[in-house]
Order: structure tokens, then C-alpha cells, then sequence
């Protein structure tokens, strides 16, 4: 890698329920059930000004507990190697994360969410609103994605958070 550095400081912290990474949904989608809050520091609460009027956030997180960089891996959808950047697992060169939550309402620094697949402690590093105007995108090419149907991907989603809680995916 190169000796450029590029680094960020947090904005806030994650709060969740979510404890062990294994425990963990995949995916916003996988944990519609889950709450959570975003805690923003205090010198970054002038930001948050305006936020409230979006339903839904993207969240740009520190992968605190990711394995260590790998380029070639297995997702969790199939047994078939692909580069990293051709998935979302965690084991980046730069474990940068990223989820879209629902926006319940704002508190002062804290922001109550719902939809989150993120472990408690995690450090934030960014905000940004999700519009559809800007973000709504239709896909045509879903690369080995395709290849996975609904069901099994919703029930490898929540296996982890059900088997975490005691219930069948």
C-alpha cells in the first residue's frame, strides 16, 4: 500500500444491541427490527441541524472488528470466492461500512434508528441523507448476486441475529 495516510476522526458512536459480530443481521434489510442510536459528540451537534425532516440515513461507520484485509472471499450468500470489492464483507484494506437506516426522530445528539445491522460501539464517521431523488436507483446487473433468490438470502440474513435470540430463520 502506499505511505499516503488518510485519517478520520469520529463524529459518534453506535449504540445497539448487537454485541458479537457472528450475532449480527447482514444487512439493513435483514435487521428491519432492529433499534439502535447513533450518540454524536458534542462538537459535531451543529451538523446534525435539519436532519429530522429525512426518513432515512446513510450511516458511515469504522469496521472496528473486521478480520484483517483479504482480497479474495467468500460472502455470506455463496461458497464462491469473489474479490472483496465485488462484495460487502467486512475484511477490507479500509474496513469502511456503510448502512441505510430509518430516521425515527432526533434527540438533542442522539439519533434513534431502526434497521440497524451494526454493532454497539462502533464509531461513526459520517452522516448523510438518503433522498430519493439522489439515491433511488434501478439496477440492471446485480453481478453474483443474481444468482441467489430472495428466500435464501433473507434466510442467511437473519440467521446469525435469530440463531443470536433463539429463533428459526
Amino acid at each position: 500500500m502506499s505511505s499516503n495516510r488518510v485519517i478520520y476522526t469520529p463524529i459518534g458512536i453506535i449504540h445497539s444491541e448487537h454485541r458479537f459480530r457472528e450475532k449480527t443481521p447482514i444487512q439493513p434489510k435483514y435487521a428491519q427490527e432492529c433499534v439502535g442510536q447513533a450518540e454524536i459528540f458534542p462538537e459535531f451537534v451543529d451538523g446534525l441541524r435539519d436532519i429530522e425532516a429525512f426518513s432515512h440515513i446513510y450511516l458511515l461507520f469504522h469496521i472496528h472488528q473486521a478480520d484483517p484485509a483479504q482480497l479474495i472471499v467468500k460472502p455470506f450468500l455463496q461458497d464462491e470466492a469473489h474479490g472483496v470489492f465485488a462484495t460487502r464483507a467486512p475484511c477490507r484494506p479500509n474496513p469502511i461500512g456503510i448502512s441505510i437506516v430509518e430516521l425515527i426522530r432526533r434527540e438533542g445528539n442522539i439519533l434513534h434508528l431502526k434497521g440497524l445491522d451494526i454493532l454497539d460501539g462502533t464509531p461513526l464517521l459520517d452522516i448523510k441523507p438518503y433522498t430519493r431523488r439522489f439515491d433511488c436507483v434501478t439496477t440492471t446487473r446485480n453481478g453474483w448476486q443474481d444468482a441467489i433468490d430472495e428466500e435464501t438470502a433473507a434466510r442467511l440474513g437473519k440467521r446469525a441475529y435469530n440463531d443470536s435470540r433463539g429463533n428459526k430463520p
